[in-house]
């Protein structure tokens, strides 16, 4: 059976491949309510994503908005002594992670093989403006070396800070929209919607982001 959309997309909607509406069983439907959740594309896998490219070809009259944080905002505001306490701290982020959080764990071992968790510094410096940025995702379970409880108390204080108001832009999607944005300087999510009632179209592309400091520092 063919595929509803080229194999060079990744197909962000609540449809099947014969353009019907997916159940609320569905895994595929359960597996992308992580997208709800603040992330960075691809920061669980081994090359992560650079840019994204959003386009809307169906949308739904209300609900399913997109909202995007600026990190670099965010890091300026930290106050020094925070800053200081997170220079060179390395995180681990695993997909598995993020879908964990919904209790979404039904997943087999070769699955879990296949993308194993990647270690990626708290801080980066983005290489075009040489500003720094918090690199914050749902997908991020622990500070590498530290008890993990105090890590994800670490993590889930600045994702706090970094999604306030005023760091927060939120975009209402209308047909034909096309958004772009720069994963290694902001952090996204979807919005609910009725997803039963209302069908969504969204397809999205990325470039990888081949920035030498963002190798997986397990490895390294």
């Amino acid at each position: 059976m063919a595929a509803r959309i080229t194999r060079q997309l990744v197909d962000i909607s609540n449809l099947d491949d014969k353009n019907a509406v997916l159940g609320q069983q569905d895994r595929r439907r359960m597996f992308a309510l992580g997208n709800q959740l603040w992330h960075t594309d691809s920061s669980f896998k081994r090359t992560p994503a650079a840019y994204s490219l959003l386009h809307a070809h169906e949308v739904t009259p209300e609900g399913g908005e997109t909202q995007f944080v600026d990190t670099r905002a965010a890091y300026d505001a930290l106050s020094p002594k925070l800053k200081q306490r997170i220079e060179g701290l390395v995180a681990e982020h695993s997909i598995f992670t993020s879908r964990a959080k919904l209790g979404f764990i039904d997943f087999s071992d070769e699955e879990r093989r296949a993308t194993p968790p990647v270690h990626r510094p708290l801080v980066r410096v983005h290489p075009g403006s040489g500003r720094k940025a918090l690199y914050l995702a749902s997908h991020a379970s622990h500070i590498v070396g530290w008890p993990v409880p105090d890590g994800r108390m670490l993590i889930r204080e600045l994702i706090e800070h970094a999604t306030q108001p005023q760091f927060v832009y939120t975009h209402r999607w209308e047909i034909g929209d096309l958004v772009i944005w720069d994963n290694r300087c902001t952090m996204h999510r979807g919005r609910p919607y009725d997803g039963e009632a209302h069908r969504r179209d969204m397809r999205r592309a990325t470039v990888q982001d081949l920035d030498p400091a963002m190798q997986d520092l397990r490895v390294a």
